[in-house]
């Protein structure tokens, strides 16, 4: 059993492999356009889609709308992504599961510093196309929010799916962290702080970031399955 155990290792990591070297590559083409300017055009039909045609400084739809997409966004905040990481982490530590804890930390962590980075390197400056209806402070490209709700919401979402025996309940709980990550991102672009390729290229590397966490938790998982019951 244990000469199978490579074998069959590489065989459940590959389709992590893929699915990282897909969400990077299609990062990849996202940032190309925007570094050559080719993305402006589509950003603004995007954009002033969601606002009125007569006054591209208020948004469509009815007065609530604006508010709720502000409490939407905040769903990505720093503070909200904090606080519910150090509560996930909290209940790791105490469910004895130390290992998977660290990573969590260390997969936020490290989201937040390749998202400092990748805006420094960009320095993509905030839309002008509408005015924006929330204040921001950094860089455009790609989108903060975007990014770590992608990084936090996804590896939350994993880490329930996986310890849950139903097949029904991983499928919520995945379904609960893409539907948090698609709303936060959406919102970024109706509050007119962000272009539409930001968002997009926030998910994507968000995304394959959050997928390289869950291939070592499938590592880690399997290699413990393996030593306890010689069984994988």
């Amino acid at each position: 059993m244990s000469q199978q155990q490579p074998t069959i290792q590489r065989a459940r990591i590959m389709p992590f492999v893929l699915t990282i070297a897909g969400l990077v590559f299609a990062f990849g083409l996202i940032a190309q356009e925007v570094v050559k300017g080719k993305a402006l055009a589509f950003d603004r039909v995007i954009m002033l889609s969601l606002r009125s045609a007569a006054d591209p400084s208020v948004p469509i739809g009815p007065a609530w709308l604006p508010e709720a997409a502000r409490d939407a966004t905040s769903l990505g905040s720093m503070v909200v992504l904090g606080f519910v990481t150090l509560a996930v982490v909290g209940y790791l530590l105490l469910a004895g599961k130390p290992a998977v804890a660290w990573l969590m930390l260390i997969s936020i962590a490290g989201g937040i510093a390749l998202s400092d980075l990748l805006k420094f390197a960009f320095g993509r400056a905030r839309p002008d196309v509408v005015a924006p209806l929330a204040r921001v402070f950094t860089t455009s490209f790609p989108s903060a929010h975007a990014t770590l709700s992608a990084i936090t919401y996804l590896t939350i979402g994993a880490i329930l799916a996986r310890s849950q025996p139903s097949p029904t309940l991983s499928l919520y709980f995945m379904s609960l962290a893409v539907l948090l990550t698609l709303l936060i991102g959406v919102s970024r672009i109706y509050l007119g702080v962000h272009y539409p390729t930001d968002v997009l290229a926030g998910w994507c590397i968000g995304a394959a970031w959050a997928v390289g966490c869950w291939s070592i938790m499938a590592r880690w998982q399997s290699v413990d399955q393996f030593a306890r019951h010689g069984t994988l």
